[in-house]
């Protein structure tokens, strides 16, 4: 059996040496390459695509590299690709963030802000951004196997996605409100939180996404 690729996206945005890291560290059987080398991307086995900081400035890269269409051509061939946090936001149709963007529209809904005055059930103000750990509910998804039901998984983000597809919706979290954590759709999954920064259950996820056939 030969070597499996990651490809690990780098379009300037996200900690990518980190999930890199995190990845090597599941699979170290595997060859992890961070690239922007579309040659590289579309060679690869399976497709990591991160990205943290503003929706804008995320968009302007990748359509200006032509990463949207790299994106859609990956995910068309069938490879297992992942994304996480600002790169699950980026494949959704648009977002609310820097005054309205445009994302990728691989996925069908919007990004919404939590809000100015984001209560608890209890009346009690929460912060946005929503940064730390939080439990998640998911389904039977394969990329779950192994991570017990509510674990919890390390977040940072001021903006949730409101899935366009209710069938889509891998996994939930409460915070002031009961957002998407999670979404598959075929061979695509993508996360909010930060899997590399999630310990156990993080690292099972990654894990899982290396040893994930794209099936459903």
């Amino acid at each position: 059996m030969s070597q499996q690729t990651v490809a690990v996206i780098d379009y300037g945005m996200g900690n990518l040496h980190s999930v890199a890291s995190a990845l090597s560290h599941v699979a170290p059987e595997a060859n992890v390459q961070i690239t922007s080398d579309p040659e590289v991307v579309s060679a690869a086995d399976r497709v990591l695509f991160p990205g943290v900081g503003a929706i804008r400035d995320c968009m302007a890269e990748i359509r200006r590299l032509k990463f949207d269409q790299l994106l859609r051509e990956q995910v068309a061939s069938g490879k297992p690709v992942l994304g996480v946090c600002v790169g699950m936001q980026a494949l959704m149709d648009a977002s609310e963030e820097n005054d309205g963007v445009e994302c990728i529209g691989l996925l069908p809904g919007r990004v919404r802000f939590f809000g100015h005055d984001l209560k608890d059930e209890a009346g009690h103000k929460l912060k946005v951004p929503h940064m730390g750990w939080n439990q998640v509910h998911h389904n039977d998804h394969p990329l779950w196997a192994g991570i017990e039901q509510d674990s919890r998984f390390y977040f940072v983000h001021s903006f949730y996605v409101e899935a366009g597809d209710p069938e889509q919706v891998a996994g939930t979290c409460e915070y002031g409100k009961t957002f998407t954590a999670a979404l598959s759709k075929g061979n695509l999954f993508a996360a909010q939180f930060h899997p590399e920064k999630s310990h156990t259950a993080g690292l099972q996820l990654l894990r899982n996404f290396v040893a994930w056939n794209g099936k459903p």
